[in-house]
């Protein structure tokens, strides 16, 4: 969702370094910035508190508060993001929205894109462990009743990665955060205008 429909995930991240700073954590480089990318709130707090000394606890009250309110604002949805719900749709795809947001950051998008797109919708906390683990897909896959090695993950970050991989999943990335490469079972776009569910290639990929 955040990063791959909505553009969101550099909102978080905005939201991560502002209270970074306001906390007095040292400058973060970019990069260390985005290990938060694609993070469920509990476990970017961890991570805040490990650089400021604050409780984890306050910290995610804060930046749950705080990303909240940025997604009240205004949501712009990712170019060619809904043209490929649509086709999915067209195609006969069951389509599940897998996010590491909270429930209430998820419903905002969902009612912005349409409910109707999707068949279910998993935010963190709905499965047994959240992104970078397997659960959330698994979950996903078993709500959808199909194979996770018959299903294609859309994500931008490292952790979505991780997780849609280590389910069983193909993937299809569209990096909004370095660390995402090609490789076994994972197609790398730069925009999702570029994809064509249609296209033999997009999961012609070696499974192993």
């Amino acid at each position: 969702m955040d990063g791959t429909l909505v553009d969101t995930e550099h909102t978080w991240l905005r939201c991560v370094a502002g209270l970074l700073y306001e906390y007095g954590a040292p400058a973060l480089a970019d990069d260390i910035t985005a290990a938060f990318a694609g993070l469920p709130l509990s476990r970017a707090a961890e991570l805040m508190a490990e650089r400021t000394g604050r409780p984890a606890g306050v910290l995610a009250r804060r930046l749950d508060r705080v990303f909240t309110t940025s997604i009240r604002t205004g949501l712009t949805i990712r170019p060619g993001a809904l043209r490929l719900l649509d086709q999915a749709a067209a195609l006969g795809v069951p389509i599940a929205l897998v996010t590491a947001s909270e429930r209430a950051v998820a419903d905002l998008v969902i009612s912005e894109l349409g409910a109707d797109r999707f068949l279910l919708t998993l935010a963190d906390g709905e499965a047994s462990r959240s992104k970078p683990h397997p659960d959330p897909y698994l979950a996903a896959c078993l709500g959808l009743g199909v194979a996770p090695e018959d299903s294609l993950a859309v994500e931008d970050t490292p952790a979505g990665v991780t997780a849609a991989l280590t389910a069983g999943c193909r993937v299809l990335a569209v990096p909004s955060v370095p660390g995402v490469e090609r490789g076994p079972r994972t197609v790398v776009v730069t925009s999702l205008t570029e994809v064509d569910l249609t296209d033999p290639d997009l999961l012609a990929a070696d499974p192993d």
